[in-house]
């Protein structure tokens, strides 16, 4: 969180601003952490609010609990075609054929997703759990004490990365490629470097996707095997016509989702416990309560800060008449602070007597397919973190990701003590 000097003057500027000019897309708001002032007068004022000028066009925000799971839960009229802007704020679109599941509408999504759900079913996320207690153990007794490290870089990237490596069956010693792929889409260069950077991030993308390419072609004359990308290979419905270049929407997809639900709300727990160091103590003390402090993990770091729909038809939500063609953009992070529906929601609070009311998986067709896996592995490492050590010292300044889509860490420099 940032200091109290800081959020007294962001809270002065949301409230400074006239209605009609605020934009809560601005990725500095999320750098700065900053954003929440801004969401609390949506909110209050006017909780289904049109922005008619940003750096990302014009859009709607949905900022209430309620509404995000109207829109969320209305395919029909909300649509994520990748072909009519998708499913982010970002301007563009992309064609049907290279699309991601997640960027389709019935029945075209229903019948990829299917493809993959094989190993995100309550029996296969059980059969991971002693591979990745394994992992997570390993991990952490390599971590040294009372020395500083990086939190995100030496735990949360470390275990989601092997975890993603499982998945696809990918080289083990090549894991640390898989995040990279999504940080190279989520981070958003500063405005001044937009056009300098472009095309050495073009690059360094390209040189990422290759071996999923190679990998492609390997797997392809291998025949049918059990991982996440042998799946999306042997199933003619998402095999994109032997086009590799086409199959990669759903494998950059499952990346992104695999990686950063997962990494973020781990980092985003470690800031949580900073803030509210007795909910640590009382895990120690009681370790069986992470059954609703999981959630509530999820809930407090709301790791996807929004999903962007666009309305196919002129309807009314909160009150506002949305024109077909306009885009609608659910701000999980506001929904799953939204005092109307969940109790005191500044506070974190690991015995929630509902921990599962958030928004942070999203609802309906899109609702996050592997939140069964990013709620295990959570359990596990915290489990074990609990074991080891008493406490973990946030000690310096965290560095966030520089995206308003997901919300998360960069680093975080971090001491651990017995």
């Amino acid at each position: 969180m940032p200091d109290d000097a800081s959020l007294l003057d962001a809270r002065a500027r949301a409230y400074a601003t006239p209605l009609e000019d605020i934009d809560v897309s601005r990725v500095d708001l999320f750098t700065s952490d900053t954003h929440w002032p801004y969401f609390e007068r949506l909110r209050a004022e006017a909780p289904v609010h049109y922005c008619k000028s940003s750096e990302f066009g014009s859009y709607w925000s949905v900022t209430r609990f309620a509404d995000i799971v109207a829109v969320d839960s209305n395919h029909e009229a909300f649509s994520s075609s990748s072909e009519i802007g998708g499913i982010t704020i970002f301007p563009g679109s992309q064609p049907h054929e290279s699309s991601s599941f997640i960027g389709l509408d019935p029945p075209d999504h229903d019948h990829q997703r299917r493809v993959v759900s094989p190993l995100f079913t309550s029996h296969k996320v059980a059969e991971f759990e002693p591979l990745i207690r394994e992992r997570a153990i390993r991990i952490l007794d390599e971590l040294p004490i009372g020395e500083t490290f990086d939190f995100v870089d030496r735990v949360s990237i470390e275990l989601t990365s092997q975890m993603l490596a499982t998945l696809f069956d990918y080289p083990f010693e090549q894991r640390r490629d898989l995040p990279r792929i999504s940080d190279e889409i989520l981070n958003v260069p500063q405005m001044e470097d937009l056009e300098r950077t472009r095309g050495e991030r073009q690059a360094r993308f390209t040189q990422l996707l290759f071996p999923l390419i190679m990998l492609w072609e390997q797997r392809k004359a291998q025949g049918r095997k059990d991982d996440l990308m042998s799946l999306l290979i042997s199933d003619p419905v998402t095999r994109k016509n032997d086009n590799p270049e086409l199959y990669l929407g759903n494998v950059i997809l499952l990346i992104v989702a695999g990686s950063d639900t997962t990494r973020h709300s781990m980092s985003g727990a470690l800031m949580a416990f900073q803030q509210f160091p007795e909910a640590y103590q009382r895990l120690r003390a009681n370790p069986a309560l992470l059954d609703s402090a999981v959630p509530e993990i999820i809930r407090w770091q709301s790791p996807v800060a929004h999903m962007r729909r666009t309305a196919t038809r002129d309807i009314e939500i909160g009150g506002q008449l949305i024109r077909k063609g306009e885009k609608v953009v659910m701000w999980y992070v506001s929904g799953n602070r939204d005092g109307s529906v969940i109790p005191d929601p500044e506070r974190f609070i690991i015995d929630r007597e509902r921990p599962r009311q958030h928004v942070g998986f999203g609802f309906g067709i899109h609702r996050c397919l592997g939140n069964r896996l990013a709620e295990m592995q959570l359990k596990v490492v915290w489990e074990e973190m609990l074991k080891r050590f008493s406490r973990i010292e946030v000690v310096g300044e965290p560095q966030r990701l520089r995206s308003n889509f997901v919300k998360g860490y960069d680093a975080i420099p971090v001491r651990a003590y017995r």
